[in-house]
């Protein structure tokens, strides 16, 4: 059961990782000039990782209760996923969704 605990910590780094991927990719293919593209694919990303550090990482330093946290990674999630179903990435977006509410489920059961 350890290694599959360990499986879906892994898991969840790559989900954090590929979230990042999925507000740049949005943010470079919504944009309509270069500085919209640029501003968007960085500044998407970036926002969401210092939610993520500020109130979601194991070491946040803004504590939240679990109903909080849980909701901001929604907040997070969804869009990414919503995001890249308009760039015409929809099988892309429903599998990050997917695996996001799996890992998370397993999250919650095993207590991680």
């Amino acid at each position: 059961m350890a290694i599959l605990k360990g499986i879906n910590l892994a898991v969840r780094f790559l989900l954090e990782l590929c979230l990042l991927a999925a507000l740049a990719f949005w943010g470079w293919h919504i944009g309509q000039s270069l500085i919209a593209r640029l501003g968007l694919s960085i500044g998407a990303p970036l926002l969401a990782a210092v939610v993520w550090g500020t109130v979601l990482s194991p070491r946040a330093t803004v504590p939240a209760p679990a109903a909080v946290r849980l909701l901001l990674e929604v907040i997070l999630f969804g869009p990414a996923a919503a995001g890249l179903a308009a760039t015409g990435r929809l099988s892309l977006g429903v599998a990050l969704i997917f695996t996001y509410a799996i890992n998370r489920l397993l999250k919650m059961v095993w207590r991680q």
